[in-house]
């Protein structure tokens, strides 16, 4: 599905193309500007290092050796929200590069706050009850597909839209059990403090297996914060915990810690 309005031409055909021999895109070479190619630069952009923007920006495509082709609004903002939406429920490309290690004022929120104990991680390959925990859908690319969409979501011009994310109640950072409508006024709150946002996933996601059939998910995300002269950066580790619905999951629970 055409998305942009970036006309086909062969920087973006040799985008799409570098993108499938490093397994990150499973489309058509057609030049189109699509929200497939949105989610595989995604893709690229978390296993790299890069500001995660779903775009062929400025420091992407200097990594690929192409121009940029930012799209503009309002394509861009329909693109952003096909992209997440895409990532976090789609078969992720098995991706054949290796593992490449990669934002206090805090990246959510909330602030201050301490990721909760982990027990001891376990292989994400064992079977469950419930098609989102299988070990295919709850596999190491699945998952970072899902926090790649998550972290994308934050930035969706929709102020907000991450909140879809979450169960109807979360166990959310110091503040307790609240409702996803109030998780979506704090991030709509968090949103206006710092307009101008930009993460980068700092290194590889840890899963982990609960008995409960829930799924921690550990990653270290790098921010950058801006609001005119106002400015915060640094790098949190930030813990999802997931929980199974059909094949997708919720989240039920959300913190984070200053990373060492």
């Amino acid at each position: 599905m055409l998305v942009g309005a970036v006309t086909a031409d062969e920087n973006v055909r040799a985008v799409q193309d570098k993108l499938r021999d490093g397994g990150f895109y499973s489309g058509q070479i057609d030049g189109a500007y699509s929200s497939e190619l949105a989610a595989a630069l995604t893709r690229y952009q978390i296993r790299n290092g890069l500001p995660i923007t779903g775009q062929l920006d400025v420091e992407t495509s200097k990594a690929l050796g192409a121009k940029p082709a930012v799209t503009t609004p309002p394509a861009q903002s329909a693109q952003s929200s096909e992209t997440w939406r895409q990532l976090r429920k789609s078969e992720p490309v098995k991706t054949n590069v290796s593992e490449t290690p990669r934002p206090t004022e805090t990246t959510g929120p909330a602030e201050g706050t301490a990721a909760s104990p982990s027990p001891s991680t376990e292989s994400v390959a064992r079977t469950a009850p419930s098609a989102a925990a299988n070990s295919e859908a709850t596999s190491t690319d699945r998952l970072r597909d899902y926090v790649g969409a998550f972290v994308l979501a934050g930035l969706d011009p929709h102020v907000g839209a991450e909140a879809d994310f979450f169960a109807d109640r979360v166990d959310y950072y110091n503040d307790g059990v609240i409702s996803r409508d109030k998780v979506r006024e704090d991030l709509q709150r968090y949103a206006a403090r710092w307009p101008e946002r930009k993460f980068w996933l700092a290194g590889d996601i840890k899963v982990e297996r609960q008995s409960d059939n829930r799924i921690r998910v550990t990653f270290p995300l790098r921010y950058d914060l801006r609001n005119g002269a106002k400015h915060s950066s640094g790098k949190i580790d930030k813990t999802l915990v997931l929980e199974p619905v059909g094949d997708d999951f919720a989240i039920v629970a959300v913190n984070e810690r200053k990373a060492k």
